[in-house]
């Protein structure tokens, strides 16, 4: 009996291992994906913004050094009109323009909200207020979205399926331009995808986002907008929105207080799913319908 178990699980681990190649064989390249421009703060009458290592402030159109700022030193920047000033050693004066961009020196984080953050920050002020942008890399977002979407200490295949979810949602978000006229691309609430930024990552979630770097799901060389949520009590629901990927299927939550608007995967769902001994892409394949996972070129976090 012991024997034959043994031989049961290694045939159990090769048949999954031949399914994820299989998986592999049909990832396809699609086009670069850029940075990610995620919205911090909007319609703002002050920001204020440290920056754990030396730093510089500058004019975002000319590309011209206005201003250098100190390590672990809080300024504030206020809206007046159309222009932003920024007070520093109690004094206050005008940057000369309506958009600036915050960078560290050498490697480091901002800091905002209570919260640091990996990437670059910028503040606009077209006349309505401040606009705190986080300016990152995708793949840094995605460390700061994972744990803050789900817990870390859950099955590491269930975060695996997450991070490609988010990935998706946030490139296909992107791409379809839901925030453009504001200047980014993402809320960091649950509108679009919790973002705790640097200050939520942990260990295990950021092993999920790199271990499946790039990997999106695709339909006819569309990055799809994967929707998720906490749980739906039973039974995922469709919107009424044609796309065939998304379809009512058992969502394996049961006993789940219902939590979310029910579409797409069900984050309880794939925790005991992967918990059944399902990996991250069988996840996907369960609660998605009718696509391929591709992976985005080597340029794409440029």
């Amino acid at each position: 009996m012991f024997l034959t178990g043994i031989i049961n699980g290694l045939g159990i681990m090769i048949l999954r291992k031949i399914i994820l190649t299989i998986l592999l064989i049909f990832f396809t390249n699609i086009q670069e994906a850029n940075a990610i421009k995620i919205g911090i703060e909007t319609q703002a009458k002050e920001v204020k913004v440290a920056s754990s290592v030396y730093g510089e402030i500058y004019d975002a159109f000319q590309n011209k050094l206005l201003y250098e700022i100190k390590p672990m030193k809080v300024y504030q920047f206020k809206s007046k009109g159309k222009e932003i000033y920024v007070v520093s050693n109690r004094q206050e004066f005008s940057l000369g323009t309506n958009q600036v961009l915050i960078k560290t020196k050498t490697p480091g984080f901002l800091c905002s909200k209570k919260a640091w953050y990996r990437g670059n920050f910028l503040i606009t002020n077209w006349g309505n207020g401040l606009t705190l942008i986080n300016d990152v890399p995708l793949e840094d977002y995605l460390k700061g979205v994972v744990p803050a979407e789900m817990p870390s200490k859950w099955n590491i295949e269930a975060l695996k399926a997450q991070a490609i979810a988010a990935r998706s949602y946030a490139v296909a978000t992107k791409t379809a331009g839901k925030h453009a006229s504001k200047g980014f691309d993402l809320v960091d609430t649950t509108a679009d995808q919790a973002y705790g930024g640097a200050s939520a990552e942990k260990e295990r979630t950021t092993k999920a986002v790199e271990d499946t770097k790039g990997i999106v799901l695709v339909q006819d060389k569309r990055v799809l907008p994967t929707y998720y949520h906490a749980s739906s009590g039973g039974q995922t629901k469709v919107w009424n929105s044609g796309s065939s990927f998304l379809q009512s299927v058992p969502s394996f939550d049961y006993g789940t207080k219902k939590n979310g608007h029910g579409v797409g995967m069900s984050q309880h769902g794939a925790n005991n799913l992967a918990a059944q001994g399902y990996n991250a892409y069988q996840i996907l394949n369960y609660f998605y319908k009718d696509f391929k996972f591709a992976k985005l070129s080597e340029n794409w976090d440029i």
